[in-house]
C-alpha cells in the first residue's frame, strides 16, 4: 500500500518562481518542478515594483497543475521567497500597491540620513542586522519621510511570503526567518523593534504577529481551494519563509565546523549558530545575525553573487550577444587565470546600468588590465567571487574563534563546477556541493516536520542527503596566487575607506 505524502514547495526567486512536489515515501524526498514563471521588476513612473498579482496567479497556476495530474490529498503547502521586501494591506486586506522592488531608488540616501539620527551601532546592536540600504527598515523610513499616504491607511505589513500566505488561509502573520531580514526584529527578544521603530515614526501597530518556522498556520481557505481544484483543504505551513532559511535547513552535514554558502544571484555565506554574535568586529567586517529554523541563528555575510555574470549577461543580450551559462563557463576555464579581480561588495556593482563597463573600471582603479573577452570577465566574476568567500571564511573564523574545516554549497550556484573548484582553491578547504534545490527541499522538509512525518531537523537532513548527490571538490595548489588576490582585494578595500 502506498503510504507516501505529496507536499507543494513555492519557491519565488527575485528573477522566476517555482511550485514544486515532493513526495516523502517515509525515507527521502522525490522533487519534481511543476510549474516555473518568470520574476522580475516592473518600472513604473522611475520606480521599481514586484507584480504581486501576476505571481498570485501563478502559484495558484502550479497549484491547479499538480492537482489535475495527481490524485489523493496535498498534505502540505509552504513558501520561500527572498527578503526584506514587503506588502501593506488596509483595514479589509486589500493590497494598497504593488510591493516596491529592493533596488527601487526611493532608498538613495535614506540610510545615510538614518543612521545621522539613529547610530549604525545602535541598530545592529537591537537587531544584529547588517545596515544595508535595501532593509525593510529604511525603505519605511523613506515612506515615513516622505509622507506616504499607504503608511496612513495602512492596516498591517506582511512581508511578500506571508501575503501569499494570508490569501491562501486568511491569516495575517509574519514568519520569523523572514521578518528578521527586516531589521525590524529584536534579536535578543525574537519580536518586533517597537522601540526603533518608534524613534523613527514608523507604526508599529502594522506589523502582525511573529510565528517560528515550521508553524502550522491554517488551511488552504474554500475558495482557493475551488480555484485551484482541491478536494481536501491543505495545510499552510510557515515554513522557513526567507528563501535562505530553508536552505540551510536542508544543508546534509552541517556543523559546527562547517561554512555554508547559498549560492545564487546573491551568495549567503556563514555558519548556523546558537546565538546571535554582535559585537564591534562582526559590526565592521558587515556580519548579520538572521533568524533561522529550529531556534538557531544565521551569522553570514551577504555578497553579491552570480548577479555579477547574470548582468554580464544582459548587457551582452542588449548589445546583440546571447550567450548560455555552458558558453560562458566554458569560455571561462579557458581564459587566463589570475588577470584581474573585484570587490563584489562595492557600491558601483550593486545596480548599475552597465555591468561590463563597471567591472572594468573597477579594474583600472585599482591597477589591473580590464576583462575584455567574454571568457576574461566571467573567470574575473569568479575568481572575484572565490577570493570574497576566502576573505569572508577569514572573517567567519575570527568570529567564532574555531577553524572551519568544510564548505558546503548549495543553491544554483552549486552546480557551477568552476565556481565549486575556484572556491576550494581559494579557501584551501574541501568544497560539498548540493544540493542545487537547498529552498525548496528544506521547504518541503519543513513542512514535514511540521506536520509530524519528520522528527525534527536533524533527522530531515538525514533524509536530504539520503534524496540527493552530493559533489566533493578538493583543493588544488596555487595558494601563493590565491593569498595575492585575498591581499590585493583588502589592501583596495582599505584604500576604499580612506
Amino acid at each position: 500500500m502506498d503510504r507516501s505524502r505529496q507536499y507543494l514547495a513555492v519557491d519565488l526567486g527575485a528573477s522566476n518562481g517555482r511550485v514544486l512536489a515532493g513526495r516523502w515515501d517515509g525515507a527521502r524526498f522525490d522533487l519534481r518542478e511543476v510549474h516555473r514563471f518568470d520574476n522580475g521588476p516592473v518600472t513604473v513612473r522611475g520606480h521599481l515594483y514586484w507584480d504581486a498579482l501576476r505571481l498570485w496567479a501563478e502559484i495558484k497556476a502550479g497549484i491547479s497543475k499538480h492537482v489535475a495530474k495527481n490524485q489523493g490529498p496535498v498534505s502540505g503547502l509552504g513558501i520561500d521567497c527572498w527578503g526584506v521586501d514587503f506588502a501593506l494591506l488596509d483595514r479589509d486586506g486589500r493590497l494598497l500597491g504593488n510591493p516596491y522592488h529592493y533596488r527601487d531608488p526611493r532608498t538613495d540616501g535614506i540610510m545615510e540620513l538614518t543612521l545621522d539620527r539613529v547610530p549604525r551601532e545602535a541598530i545592529y546592536a537591537a537587531t544584529g542586522i547588517q545596515v544595508m540600504k535595501i532593509n525593510t527598515l529604511f525603505q519605511l523610513v523613506s515612506m515615513v519621510r516622505s509622507g506616504d499616504a499607504q503608511l496612513d491607511l495602512a492596516a498591517v505589513l506582511l512581508p511578500i511570503p506571508n501575503l501569499f500566505n494570508y490569501w491562501l488561509s486568511g491569516e495575517r502573520l509574519a514568519e520569523y526567518t523572514h521578518a528578521t531580514t527586516t531589521q525590524c526584529v529584536d534579536v535578543h527578544a525574537r519580536r518586533w523593534a517597537v522601540e526603533l521603530l518608534d524613534r523613527f515614526e514608523i507604526p508599529s501597530r502594522i506589523f502582525p504577529p511573529i510565528v517560528d518556522a515550521g508553524t502550522a498556520i491554517g488551511s488552504v481557505s474554500p475558495e482557493v481551494s475551488g480555484e485551484v481544484g482541491l478536494v481536501a483543504l491543505a495545510p499552510v505551513i510557515a515554513v522557513g519563509s526567507h528563501d535562505t532559511a530553508s536552505a540551510v535547513a536542508a544543508i546534509p552535514g552541517l556543523a559546527a565546523d562547517s561554512a555554508y554558502i547559498s549560492s545564487g544571484t546573491w551568495s549567503l555565506m556563514g555558519v548556523e549558530a546558537t546565538a546571535p554574535v554582535i559585537t564591534d568586529r562582526s559590526l565592521e567586517l558587515g556580519f548579520t545575525n538572521e533568524g533561522g529554523v529550529a531556534g538557531t541563528i544565521r551569522l553570514l555575510k551577504n555578497i553579491p553573487g552570480l548577479w555579477l555574470i547574470q548582468e554580464c549577461r544582459r548587457q551582452w543580450q542588449r548589445e546583440g550577444a546571447t550567450y548560455s551559462w555552458d558558453n560562458l563557463l566554458a569560455a571561462a576555464d579557458r581564459a587566463e587565470p589570475f588577470r584581474c579581480t573585484v570587490d563584489p561588495d562595492i557600491p558601483e556593482l550593486l545596480s548599475p546600468p552597465d555591468m561590463l563597463a563597471a567591472i572594468r573600471d573597477a579594474c583600472v582603479r585599482s591597477g589591473q588590465p580590464p576583462p575584455e573577452t567574454v571568457g576574461a570577465v566571467v573567470r574575473c566574476c569568479l575568481e572575484s567571487l572565490a577570493v570574497r568567500y576566502r576573505a569572508t571564511l577569514d572573517d567567519l573564523e575570527e568570529l567564532v574563534a574555531h577553524r572551519l574545516d568544510t564548505i558546503r554549497v548549495v543553491g544554483g550556484g552549486s552546480q557551477n563546477r568552476l565556481l565549486c573548484q575556484l572556491t576550494a582553491d581559494a579557501c584551501r578547504r574541501p568544497v560539498v556541493a548540493g544540493p542545487a534545490e537547498a529552498a525548496a527541499l528544506g521547504n518541503l522538509m519543513l513542512q514535514a516536520v511540521a506536520t509530524g512525518d519528520l522528527g525534527d531537523v536533524a533527522e530531515g537532513r538525514a533524509a536530504i542527503a539520503s534524496s540527493v548527490k552530493l559533489e566533493t571538490y578538493e583543493p588544488r595548489s596555487e595558494g601563493g596566487l590565491w593569498e595575492e588576490a585575498v591581499a590585493r582585494m583588502r589592501s583596495f578595500q582599505a584604500a576604499t575607506a580612506r
